[in-house]
């Protein structure tokens, strides 16, 4: 071909940036902090609406940064985005879990590791999936190497953590649920109630995770948001201005 007409001319770059929002993610009041974070969404344009782009996102956030406590920072939860409010996404709880450098941490050797996992129902319809781990502990005045529990001592063990976790879970709302985790109050449990079987350490709701999800219910979804307005509790500054000298 003799003339090349237009061909080589490059296509206008546009900054694929320019088209997008950024939208607060907001986790419920059972959390000290509110604002976990911020997600990106291109925005409405004709008949593709950012909110349907949106609704259903699942974020991850550790307990530390939740709670503002770092002691806490091995438990992951994970939130769904389930309504968008103005630039709020609200979310409610998605699942559970304890990192794994904690759990590589309980295993050790000369001890049994006993696990269980239930499938059971809150009374607001979510079906949940939960998993308990615990381990032997050596007694006070023990002279011998190894605390191995005997195969009966650890079926009676893992029955007493079905019925704990059935118990827990079936007496109150996902919400009332979520609560029970953030200070390991089921694990506790399950310590006490095995106490005579076999002492137990390092017991802990090791995963949960939702099977099935209710219907959203906004009125609710709400109220576990309280006010939009709520940033969470305020960080306070470790910098304090020296006081101003008479004398040098």
């Amino acid at each position: 071909r003799l003339s090349k007409g237009k061909k080589g001319l490059k296509k206008k770059i546009v900054d694929p940036f320019s088209r997008k929002e950024w939208y607060d993610l907001r986790a419920p009041t059972v959390f000290e902090t509110r604002v976990v974070g911020k997600t990106l969404v291109n925005r409405s344009q004709g008949t593709k609406n950012a909110v349907d782009y949106l609704k259903n996102r699942v974020v991850e956030a550790s307990l530390g940064d939740l709670n503002n406590n770092e002691e806490q920072a091995y438990r992951k939860f994970k939130l769904r985005v389930d309504d968008v409010v103005g630039k709020n996404c609200l979310t409610s709880f998605h699942s559970m879990s304890i990192t794994t450098d904690k759990l590589r941490s309980l295993v050790k050797k000369w001890q049994s590791l006993i696990e269980a996992h239930v499938d059971v129902k809150t009374t607001d319809g979510y079906l949940i999936r939960m998993f308990a781990i615990g381990f032997t502990k050596r007694s006070a005045n023990q002279v011998k190497k190894t605390t191995y529990a005997q195969t009966a001592q650890i079926r009676t063990i893992r029955k007493k953590m079905f019925e704990i976790m059935t118990r827990e879970a079936t007496s109150g709302t996902m919400k009332e649920l979520v609560q029970k985790f953030i200070p390991e109050s089921i694990g506790n449990e399950i310590t006490k109630a095995c106490q005579n079987i076999y002492p137990l350490q390092n017991v802990y709701v090791s995963k949960c995770k939702v099977i099935k999800f209710p219907r959203v219910d906004t009125q609710k979804l709400y109220e576990s948001h309280g006010s939009l307005e709520d940033t969470g509790s305020k960080i306070k500054s470790e910098f304090k201005e020296p006081a101003v000298q008479a004398e040098v």
